[in-house]
């Protein structure tokens, strides 16, 4: 059977509090961004895709238990998902609970043209400090890259740079990592150091302004893919650019 290929998003936003509006904002961001997308289903236990004639209130009722409830396409053969799960204080930077918004989208001609409007309307919905959308295969090897002598030992992968646990860096603003695509707010602009006319010339190309102030920035511009050399090399540049992801020490002056 052929492996469906598929786009993951992620943003990291701060938590979810009571009758918080956000949950129907992500899902509104990303059907706007998706054009013909309507998210307005949800899955059983036993998998099965059950139609919600009435989304929004039922988005709101599940976000007013601290929950963001999964919504999706109802379509079995091109899936397209949304959710959100909490992160608790104690596993995450700065020590401050998060929202983490989780997407999952078939990775087609119609997704690839339009993943920097999906991520951006994502991230905007949730107020998310990052995030970023890269295809499956990649994206596994990136998480790899996460390493603790203690709770996660490891070796990252094809010579990329380790990676600190989420909790031991130390605010929300600083990514944990790099992906084929990525959303950062003004504040993890800021903190990264992006951008910088003389050294960034080559992401500004591929880069854009939000709304917001924040950016989206393109490593590469085919979906990323660590089996060709360009790609590969275009992640390890951008990790050198921007030592401070995934609370790495600045290199010596």
């Amino acid at each position: 059977m052929t492996q469906r290929r598929t786009l993951n998003i992620i943003v990291y936003a701060p938590a979810l509090m009571d009758s918080d509006g956000r949950a129907l904002a992500i899902v509104e961001g990303m059907e706007r961004a998706l054009p013909g997308l309507h998210l307005a289903w949800k899955v059983s236990k036993e998998g099965k895709t059950i139609a919600l004639p009435q989304r929004d209130a039922w988005l709101m009722e599940g976000t007013r238990k601290g929950k963001f409830p999964l919504v999706c396409n109802g379509d079995e053969g091109h899936p397209i998902t949304i959710y959100g799960l909490q992160t608790p204080a104690r596993q995450a930077p700065g020590g401050r609970q998060l929202l983490d918004v989780h997407a999952g989208l078939p990775l087609d001609a119609t997704v690839i043209g339009t993943a920097a409007d999906v991520l951006e309307g994502v991230a905007a919905g949730a107020g998310a400090f990052w995030g970023y959308a890269t295809p499956l295969p990649a994206g596994v090897e990136i998480a790899r890259q996460t390493v603790d002598p203690v709770h996660k030992p490891g070796v990252p992968p094809r010579g990329l740079p380790a990676l600190k646990l989420p909790e031991k860096i130390r605010s929300p603003e600083i990514p944990y990592c790099l992906g084929w695509l990525n959303y950062w707010s003004a504040a993890a602009a800021q903190a990264v150091g992006f951008p910088d006319p003389a050294r960034d010339a080559d992401l500004l190309s591929r880069s854009r302004r939000t709304a917001t102030g924040g950016w989206v920035v393109q490593l590469t511009d085919a979906p990323l893919d660590l089996d060709i050399p360009e790609h590969l090399d275009a992640l390890k540049q951008a990790y050198e650019r921007f030592p401070v992801i995934g609370g790495r020490p600045a290199p010596s002056p």
